[in-house]
């Protein structure tokens, strides 16, 4: 369930209600009992669990079905596949090791 943050128009009380989307909004201040407005605010955000993001991704390179990546050479020297993503040539972690 969302939460939504109202405040009183009259006495300034802030507060958090967890509502369905489905409720209506509230409409009085739980201290004095005057009109309330709904804040908006920025929400949460996006957090990307789990190996492989990037490899299964549309925009992936053709002929990668999701095998273990060989070694890739980097700089001349070969590197085992960074463990975040599996593509030493592609993530920003693996070129700061």
């Amino acid at each position: 369930m969302p939460t939504y943050g109202y405040e009183c128009k009259s006495c300034g009380y802030t507060f958090d209600a967890f509502q369905s989307m489905k409720d209506e909004p509230l409409k009085t201040c739980p201290k004095c009992g005057k009109k309330i407005r709904r804040l908006i605010n920025g929400g949460s955000g996006i957090i990307f669990k789990g190996g492989g993001f990037y490899v299964t991704d549309k925009g992936a390179k053709a002929g990668n079905s999701g095998d273990t990546p060989k070694t890739a050479k980097t700089g001349g020297a070969e590197s085992a596949p960074c463990a975040c993503c599996a593509n030493s040539e592609v993530c920003p972690k693996a070129a700061n090791s």
